[in-house]
């Protein structure tokens, strides 16, 4: 053993997220799993595919378990498409972007004011309808700015114009929004523990917001942006003179942003409470047994950088480690992390595809065989 100070009877728990456009987390463990095992044959792995409430969460809760289930519902467009959930016992995990995501859009086709966020309404509801007593609500990669309103609406909220007609569906259309009536809300988010899993802390609007800072990754201008931002503010207040100061209270808290403001909806409409989505996510996979289990901890994700310090995935893992005094490394695609900062979260040492294949394009396209010769030399370095 060159490197770390792990036991001849090694455990080693993969516990990462996806690598972004080329791996899912089931994918990273499996490879990861493949590397050790060439170097240390006999070595006892446990696998962990993890996520922080964005795309990819209900994948993780399957890889854990997790029954899934499908469901036609509107897309962001107001297409019908088909989206997934995954339920356990009275446990559901609901990805927002299944229903209202990036992905589900055409290449090179955005909807910043029109985007809906109806079908993941409808996806919280065939959740409910399946006995979901605890749901999970992850979100994040959304396509959406509409601050949850297509949602609602999908659970029995009315948003009226001028003219006492529904106003159309995306962010820009609250503009137009004159009355706000939630009293149709389905009554049984009442009985029901509703966790906004997120990992953004952003209120609705301002410079924080989540058309300043999300709106232009989903195709938003600066004349989209600040049209959106009014838009919601408005909303915020119309919803104010419907239920009361809290409206205008939950506009400003953590979360409130989330994925194109669906937090804020969530926050309330529904009476969701917010966790930093990572933190849920290990609860719900059953991390903490795992991590009892194991003597070395592997996690990961794509791109290792100062947002992974902020809420992501591998910071989560490698803090709930390091309570533990259990040893973390990280792999990933790109490493832009100094390895004091890296000390910092907990994590000994990070291992890059780039340190192998210095080309990013042909590190995402064999980013499965790179990603075992790494494992190999975490094995070597760690395991041997």
């Amino acid at each position: 053993m060159t490197d770390g100070a792990v036991t001849e009877a090694a455990r080693v728990l993969v516990a990462a997220d996806k690598f972004k456009g080329s791996l899912t987390a089931v994918q990273v463990a499996e490879r990861v799993t493949a590397g050790l095992r060439h170097v240390v044959p006999g070595i006892e792995v446990e696998t962990l595919p993890v996520a922080d409430g964005g795309d990819g969460t209900v994948a993780a809760a399957v890889a854990a378990g997790f029954e899934r289930r499908e469901v036609r519902v509107t897309g962001p467009l107001g297409e019908p498409v088909t989206a997934a959930y995954a339920l356990r016992g009275a446990t559901a995990v609901v990805e927002m972007a299944e229903a209202s995501g990036l992905q589900l859009l055409p290449e090179g086709v955005f909807a910043p004011l029109t985007s809906t966020t109806y079908g993941s309404g409808e996806l919280l509801r065939a959740a409910l309808d399946a006995g979901a007593r605890t749901i999970v609500f992850g979100v994040g990669g959304s396509a959406t700015t509409d601050g949850g309103a297509g949602m609602l609406a999908a659970l029995g909220a009315r948003f009226l114009d001028a003219d006492g007609k529904p106003v159309g569906p995306g962010g820009g259309a609250l503009k137009d929004l004159a009355t706000a009536d939630l009293s149709g809300l389905d009554a049984r988010f009442q009985d029901v523990d509703l966790v906004l899993a997120s990992d953004v802390d952003n209120p609705l609007t301002g410079p924080k917001g989540a058309p300043a800072v999300y709106g232009p990754q989903k195709g938003a201008s600066p004349e989209d942006v600040a049209e959106l931002d009014a838009a919601l503010a408005h909303f915020a207040s119309v919803l104010a003179d419907a239920i009361g100061s809290r409206a205008t209270e939950l506009a400003e808290s953590p979360g409130a942003g989330a994925a194109g403001g669906i937090g804020y909806g969530a926050l309330v409409g529904l009476g969701a409470s917010f966790r930093p989505g990572i933190d849920v996510m290990l609860d719900v996979l059953g991390f903490a047994p795992a991590l009892a289990r194991a003597t070395l901890v592997i996690t990961g994700e794509g791109s290792l950088d100062e947002q992974t310090l902020h809420g992501k995935a591998p910071a989560g893992v490698a803090a709930a480690a390091r309570a533990a005094g259990v040893e973390v490394v990280a792999v990933c695609g790109r490493l832009a992390l100094p390895p004091e900062a890296l000390g910092r979260a907990g994590i000994r040492r990070a291992y890059a595809l780039t340190e192998i294949e210095p080309d990013t394009a042909r590190c995402i396209a064999e980013a499965g065989p790179l990603l075992e010769r790494v494992a190999a030399n975490i094995a070597r370095d760690f395991l041997t």
